[in-house]
């Protein structure tokens, strides 16, 4: 992560959102090993435009601490999954549902570390802050099953041409 030139000595540390990677980029993400039909399954979806429904980027990254910011697009059919370390988000803008609880900006969700969730964007997106107190986690894809990925590639398809277009819920406010 670029700091920005700012910086004062004392560990005082001013980073710029127009300088933050990309959560590939950035590599503060370990795939745990994936499933023969997890791999073509996820294949699939990146031949459809998974791709296309969210942007991820690392604000800050330091020692034991990052800051990543995830705009989820309407309909992006987040995996079930778990990390290795816990997890605070924050609603920016948009909603979200995470089983039967419905979110919205200023709401907050803590999923601990190895907890399977998912949840869904809202008809606007969503936007989340993601905090955790280390700079490198592992993600664990739990989701299972051809079936899943042919209903998730179907998603895709059907929300492609919006994602290509969709401004962030906190631009539209």
């Amino acid at each position: 992560m670029a700091k920005s030139e700012a910086a004062v000595s004392g560990g005082f540390t001013i980073f710029r959102g127009a300088d933050a990677p990309g959560l590939v980029e950035a590599g503060c993400m370990e795939m745990a090993p994936m499933s023969d039909v997890q791999r073509a399954g996820m294949r699939k979806l990146v031949e459809a435009g998974y791709l296309e429904g969210d942007d991820v980027r690392i604000l800050v990254d330091l020692p034991g601490f990052s800051l990543a910011h995830a705009w989820l697009k309407n309909g992006y059919p987040l995996t079930l999954h778990s990390h290795d370390s816990d997890c605070l988000y924050y609603v920016i803008s948009g909603n979200l549902r995470i089983g039967t609880e419905e979110l919205g900006p200023r709401d907050s969700f803590f999923v601990p570390k190895d907890v399977p969730y998912t949840y869904r964007p809202g008809s606007n997106g969503v936007e989340v802050l993601e905090f955790r107190h280390a700079g490198t986690f592992g993600f664990l894809n739990l989701s299972k099953g051809e079936a899943f990925y042919a209903k998730a590639a179907e998603t895709v398809a059907a929300n492609l041409a919006d994602w290509k277009v969709a401004k962030r819920p906190s631009l539209n406010v």
